[in-house]
This record gives C-alpha cells, structure tokens and sequence, in this order.
C-alpha cells in the first residue's frame, strides 16, 4: 500500500468518524434523540470504519472499494430523508406524518398514539438552510470521492 493511498483510508475513515461523533454528540450533549431514518445513516459510517481499519491491514483497494460503497449508501439514505423532510416524498409510514383524511376518529387516535416521538419529516436543526440529513449528503459524497481516489491510488 503507498502512502498516498493509506492517507486517503485515513481520512475517508476519518471523517465516517468524525460525522459519527458529530451526531453521537448532537444526541448525547445537544439532546436531539434521532430518528429512524437517522439511525439508518448512520450504519453505513460505522461499516466505513470498518472497511478503514480493515484497508490498513490487508486488502487495501478492495476494503476501498467497500469505503465506497458505504459513503454512497448514507448518502443516498440522506438524499431521501432530505426529501422526506422537505416534503418531496413520503417517508416510512412509522415515522411520518400520513395525514388524517379518510380514517376514522378510532384509527387516527391509535395513529397518533403509535407514533413515534422522533419523526422523520421534522428537521430539528439546520444550518445554511440544510438540516444534518442534507450535510450528511453532501458530507458523505465528499467521501466517497476520498474513498475511491484511495482505491485509484497505486
């Protein structure tokens, strides 16, 4: 493995965990309990380590290649929650507002009483006018460019 190619690992894997920390912190210190679609973001960063720490054993080009694949996944998974925060698309039901029309008075309090206490499509906090799903996007985009000049790297 070249140098170039180890310093890219590091920082492709680096920055998985900073964002880790970043949203670990706005949990634990800031009080903002994620949700569901906030937690799922965050399993493709933790893999992103993992294909770090691995890269730097053995297997460096194809540990990247799975660097790769993982930055790709949070943010396709962060281009979603944008859309569902924006209202472009509907999100997972058990996180979402469905809206009321068409059910009974029994099934919306049962809707209501069902949901959960983080939802999707509220964005708790923004920064430039993107919430975290939206940085995260663009975050792990910039990633996965890292990841795959550290597959490229010879």
């Amino acid at each position: 493995m070249s140098l170039s190619q180890k310093h890219l690992i590091l920082i492709a894997a680096g920055g998985s965990l900073a964002l880790m920390l970043g949203a670990l912190g706005f949990q634990h210190l800031g009080g903002m309990a994620p949700c569901k679609l906030c937690i799922w973001q965050r399993w493709p960063h933790v893999i992103a380590i993992g294909f770090g720490v691995l890269a730097l054993i053995a297997l460096p080009r194809l540990m990247a290649a799975g660097g790769v694949a993982a930055a790709l996944t949070t943010a396709a998974i962060g281009g979603y929650h944008t859309g569902v925060e924006r209202g472009w698309w509907q999100g997972p039901t058990s996180c979402s507002s469905s809206g009321a029309s068409g059910i009974s008075a029994d099934d919306l309090f049962d809707q209501i009483m069902s949901a959960p206490l983080v939802r999707c499509d509220e964005v708790p906090w923004a920064m430039f006018g993107l919430s975290m799903a939206s940085w995260n996007m663009l975050a792990s985009l910039g990633l996965a460019a890292v990841w795959l000049m550290a597959f490229r790297a010879r």
